[in-house]
């Protein structure tokens, strides 16, 4: 998953990015992380996929932000995309997806001299990114992009993880993971997106990076637009940092939340209070918990763990946008193993120990 760099209205992105000071939180004792004893609860869970929901993504409408869509996952064999609205009803759904695992949100890109929003789905049988035109769900990748062409091996293939990247200067480019792959740096794929000459998106390989333990697999991957980086879950090690942008370079910048975690480190969401200010939470899916780190920097400190109703979370996405009179400070949108999605309102789940985004004025 992404955070999101939205290309749209000045009024909501400065709901995106606090360039003005926030209140400031409650000091943990000790300097020691803060954990919840209560269990967190949702104020919207949405109607059932048919087998298997994994992972969500936001699109927040940029004319009515309380039109804003939640898109999620039913990952099987016979899976689709399943479009929410902000009370977890089910609007549309997309059907005949080969096993899509995990979408992923952007806006703006150029096609056919328009920009367009979409959302991006991983489909693990055919190894093809699927893309999508929002708010109507439309393709736009004529019949889907092949990733990881020339691994030997279908298991260097299976295609699970995909995040965004929204450069400042405009480009935008996918990172796509896969369910195992080498552990000598080049197991995530990244791709430039632009219109194939006909209004479809086009993908073309970059680079390939990014390190891997081999102890699992690595599935959730987050892009963090305005400060450059890109995280990812690798399960049952930790989370490892790299620079979004490939002129860069493929140098690991941190691994953070090596320790402390039940089973597998899952969903990652960023939650922005200023420029480069904010906290990045890590589902730790055996638990039921999220861990929330600091985000400046390269250096993460835990500061909150945080308990929630959802069932073993895949994925997890956040933004810090007000929608409407439910979600004033934004939205944590968390997957639950009961074939559902859960929607918490931000304050709910930062309490007294974390900032919120300040509201517009």
């Amino acid at each position: 998953m992404t955070t999101r760099n939205i290309l749209f209205s000045t009024a909501v992105l400065s709901g995106l990015l606090c360039f003005t000071a926030c209140a400031q939180p409650s000091v943990p004792a000790n300097g020691k992380a803060y954990t919840d004893t209560v269990t967190v609860r949702p104020v919207v869970i949405t109607d059932h996929v048919k087998f298997d929901s994994d992972d969500p993504a936001i699109w927040v409408n940029p004319q009515d932000p309380a039109q804003s869509l939640v898109i999620g996952t039913d990952k099987s064999a016979e899976g689709a995309l399943y479009v929410f609205d902000l009370q977890g009803k089910i609007k549309q759904v997309v059907p005949n997806l080969q096993r899509p695992n995990n979408v992923d949100i952007a806006y703006g890109l150029l096609l056919n001299g328009k920009r367009t929003d979409y959302a991006v789905t991983t489909e693990r049988i055919t190894h093809k990114l699927r893309f999508f035109s929002l708010p109507d769900m439309q393709p736009i990748d004529d019949g889907g992009i092949p990733v990881f062409e020339g691994e030997t091996g279908t298991q260097f293939r299976d295609l699970m993880g995909v995040a965004v990247y929204t450069s400042k200067n405009g480009e935008q480019y996918v990172i796509a993971g896969r369910k195992t792959g080498p552990q000598d740096g080049t197991y995530l794929w990244q791709y430039r997106l632009s219109d194939n000459g006909t209004g479809k998106i086009k993908a073309t390989l970059v680079r390939k990076f990014g390190r891997y333990s081999g102890k699992k697999e690595i599935e959730s991957i987050a892009v963090d637009n305005e400060a450059g980086y890109i995280y990812y879950s690798d399960e049952q090690y930790g989370v490892r940092q790299y620079y979004a942008d490939p002129e860069k370079g493929n140098e690991e910048l941190s691994v953070f939340g090596t320790t402390g975690f039940t089973e597998d480190h899952e969903g990652i969401s960023i939650y922005k209070t200023a420029a480069n200010k904010g906290y990045i939470l890590v589902s730790d899916q055996g638990a039921n918990k999220f861990h929330i780190f600091s985000r400046e920097g390269t250096q993460h400190k835990l500061l909150k763990v945080v308990k929630v109703s959802a069932g073993h979370s895949d994925g997890s996405d956040i933004v810090n946008v007000p929608l409407n009179n439910t979600f004033k400070h934004g939205l944590f949108v968390v997957m639950s193993d009961d074939r559902t999605f859960h929607y918490y309102r931000w304050e709910d789940i930062a309490g007294k120990e974390l900032e919120s985004a300040p509201t517009k004025k």
